[in-house]
C-alpha cells in the first residue's frame, strides 16, 4: 500500500490501512527548529522528504497584483510587510509575527468592503505549476493537499481586527456579512481551481473556538460563517466529488463538531488532547468523521520523555485510529520547545503502527519508495 492509498483509505474510513499514516503538521518546523533539523540530520531535503511522510501539500503561485495597501493606514512601522490580503505584520522576538495592521478596520459601509482590492487567489495562472506538482507527487505515491487555511473567519478578523469584527456580528451585521461574502467569493474560486488540479484533500482552517469552548454562538456561526464553508465545499465537490474536505480548528471543538459536519467537513484537525475528550469524540462521531492530529504540542511533545511520546502515539492510535480514520500528527507546527529526541520518538513509534517501511535509504538517510 503506497502512502496515497493509505491516506485515502484512512480518511474515507474504508477499513484499516497497513499502518496509520502520519506527518508532522504541514510538514514543517518553525525556523529555529528547522535549523536544529539541519544540524541533527545533515539533510538538505525538506522534512517531508527526509522522513517520508504520507502527504505532500501545494500552494498557489505568487500573485501578479501589486496592490499598495499603505493608503489604508495613517502611519506604518519601517519593518511592516503586507500579505496579498492587505494584512500588515511586524517581526517579533518570537517565531510568530505580530499582525497589527488591518486594512478593513476603519471602513464604515458595506460598499467600501465590496470595493476593496481583493486578491486573485482563484486566477488560473496561479495554479499553472500546481497541477504539475500534484501529478508528480501522486505519481510518486503521495496524497496531495491543497492549502486554504485562514479560510473565512480567521481571514475576516485579520483584515478587520478581532475586536472590531466580533463586535460587527452584533452592531454592524451588514459589514460582517460583506466581509464574509467577499472572502467566500475568493475561496470558492480557489477551491474550484484546486479541485481541477486534482488534489486529493483540500485543507481549510478556521479557529472558531478557544481552549475553553465556543468563540461565537452556533447561531452566529450559522449566519455568518457556515454558509461560506458550504459554498466552498460545494464548489470543490462539483468538480471532484471524491476530493476530501479537511478543517483545522484548534481548541475545544466538541461543541462545534455538529456545525462543522453540517457544513460538509469530513476530516477534523487537530483534535487537541489537552482540551478535548478524544474517546468521546471518536465514539460519537467516528462513523461520520475522520481525524488528523491528536498528539499534544502543549503537553507531551515539549514536556514529556521519549517514552511518554511513544506512549501518546500508541494511545492516540488506539483511541482515534484502531480501525482506521486517523492520520497521526502533532496538533500544530513544532517549535524549539520540543526536544529533538521527542520528534524522533514520535516518527519512530508512528512507523511501528504497521509493517516496517520498505525501500532504500536516500543520500541524506531518507527512506525512498521503490
Amino acid at each position: 500500500m503506497n502512502p496515497r492509498e493509505r491516506v485515502l483509505k484512512t480518511l474515507k474510513r474504508l477499513g484499516k490501512p497497513d499502518r496509520v499514516p502520519f506527518e508532522i503538521s504541514w510538514g514543517a518546523f518553525t525556523p529555529l527548529l528547522m535549523k536544529t533539523y539541519r544540524e541533527k540530520t545533515g539533510a538538505v531535503l525538506l522534512p517531508e522528504e527526509y522522513f517520508d511522510f504520507d502527504t505532500r501539500f501545494v500552494l498557489p503561485g505568487p500573485t501578479r497584483l501589486r496592490t499598495d495597501f499603505s493608503a489604508f493606514f495613517s502611519s506604518l512601522e519601517p519593518q511592516v510587510t503586507f500579505d496579498e490580503w492587505g494584512v500588515g505584520s511586524v517581526p517579533t522576538p518570537y517565531e510568530m509575527p505580530n499582525y497589527k495592521y488591518h486594512p478593513l478596520e476603519k471602513m464604515e459601509h458595506a460598499e467600501q468592503i465590496n470595493a476593496f482590492a481583493w486578491p486573485d487567489l482563484g486566477a488560473a495562472y496561479r495554479y499553472a505549476e500546481v497541477a504539475g506538482a500534484v501529478k508528480a507527487y501522486q505519481a510518486r505515491g503521495y496524497a496531495v493537499c491543497g492549502e486554504m487555511y485562514q479560510t473565512i473567519f480567521e481571514r475576516a478578523w485579520l483584515m478587520r481586527g478581532m475586536e472590531t469584527f466580533m463586535t460587527d456580528f452584533h452592531l454592524e451585521p451588514e459589514i460582517a456579512h460583506a466581509i464574509c461574502d467577499r472572502i467566500t467569493d475568493v475561496r470558492v474560486r480557489q477551491a474550484r481551481v484546486f479541485a481541477e488540479t486534482g488534489v486529493d484533500i483540500i485543507r481549510l482552517g478556521d479557529d472558531i473556538v478557544t481552549q475553553q469552548g465556543r468563540m461565537m454562538s452556533s447561531e452566529i456561526y450559522k449566519d455568518f460563517i457556515q454558509p461560506g464553508v458550504k459554498k466552498i465545499v460545494a464548489a470543490a465537490k462539483a468538480v471532484n466529488p471524491d476530493v476530501v474536505i479537511f478543517m483545522h480548528c484548534c481548541g475545544r471543538v466538541e461543541d462545534v463538531i455538529d456545525d462543522l459536519l453540517d457544513a460538509g467537513i469530513e476530516v477534523l484537525n487537530p483534535v487537541q488532547p489537552e482540551c478535548n475528550n478524544l474517546r468521546r469524540i471518536k465514539e460519537q462521531y467516528g462513523h461520520r468523521l475522520s481525524f488528523w492530529g491528536g498528539i499534544g504540542v502543549q503537553s507531551v511533545m515539549p514536556h514529556g520523555t521519549t517514552e511518554d511520546v511513544r506512549r501518546a502515539v500508541r494511545e492516540t492510535i488506539k483511541l482515534l485510529g484502531a480501525s482506521g480514520g486517523l492520520v497521526l500528527a502533532p496538533a500544530h507546527i513544532l517549535d524549539p520547545a520540543v526536544p529533538w529526541e521527542n520528534i524522533e520518538a514520535f516518527i519512530d513509534e508512528a512507523r511501528k503502527s504497521g509493517p516496517a517501511i520498505s525501500g532504500r535509504p536516500g543520500k541524506s538517510g531518507a527512506i525512498l519508495l521503490p
